[in-house]
């Protein structure tokens, strides 16, 4: 999202653009996925004074806005991304803490059961599924 669009969205909203907003928006679309803690790292390289709160708040406000989502990836901090990428399903590895994505559609089946069975409609943007890379299990078998 360019600034004007994101001080149009803020404007529209009774909102102000401020440097930390636009600093904030910008790690989460450079990092890719990051935890506010990765964020206030990137954020603090070029403003020092950000706080965590701060990001925290601000990360809030954009997923209020519609313009980042997290997803929950370990026992953390949750993951922040751009909401407006293509939904995905993401993969964590629980020996090297890697991260991938997969296409929802291979869980459509099951969201679809799902759905049948249980009236339960899945976020497919908010699933993360853990297991062993296959680097990892390759490693594993090894050594």
């Amino acid at each position: 999202m360019s600034e004007s669009s994101l001080a149009e969205l803020l404007r529209s909203r009774g909102l102000r653009l401020t440097a930390q907003r636009q600093l904030v928006l910008r790690a989460v679309l450079e990092l890719g996925h990051a935890t506010p803690e990765q964020v206030h790292t990137a954020v603090r390289e070029v403003a020092a004074g950000v706080n965590i709160t701060t990001i925290y708040r601000t990360l809030e406000l954009l997923e209020r806005l519609g313009l980042v989502t997290h997803t929950h990836l370990s026992h953390g901090s949750p993951t922040y991304h751009a909401a407006g990428e293509h939904q995905h399903v993401h993969l964590v590895c629980r020996e090297c803490g890697a991260i991938d994505e997969i296409s929802p559609e291979m869980l459509r089946p099951l969201a679809d059961q799902l759905a049948g069975q249980r009236g339960f409609q899945v976020d497919i943007g908010h699933v993360a599924l853990f297991g062993v890379c296959g680097r990892c299990a390759q490693d594993g078998e090894t050594t």
